[in-house]
């Protein structure tokens, strides 16, 4: 029997979660940047700008 009809007939299909990152790291998204922002188009600029510095001084601690 191969995978799929063992989905089909009853056995069904197990997702687990996503591993946790690391606690002293946390990736940086650009998404963090937009917070509190009027979601206009120079404010979104401006979140790149921000997002980008955040990169250049993630890769200076390392």
């Amino acid at each position: 029997m191969n995978d799929i009809e063992k989905i089909l007939t009853g056995g069904g299909m197990v997702f687990k979660k996503k591993a946790k990152e690391p606690a002293g790291e946390k990736k940086i998204k650009f998404s963090d940047f937009l917070r509190g922002t009027h979601g206009s188009d120079s404010a979104k600029w401006k979140a790149g700008f921000k997002y980008k510095k955040a990169l250049r001084n993630s890769k200076k601690k390392k």
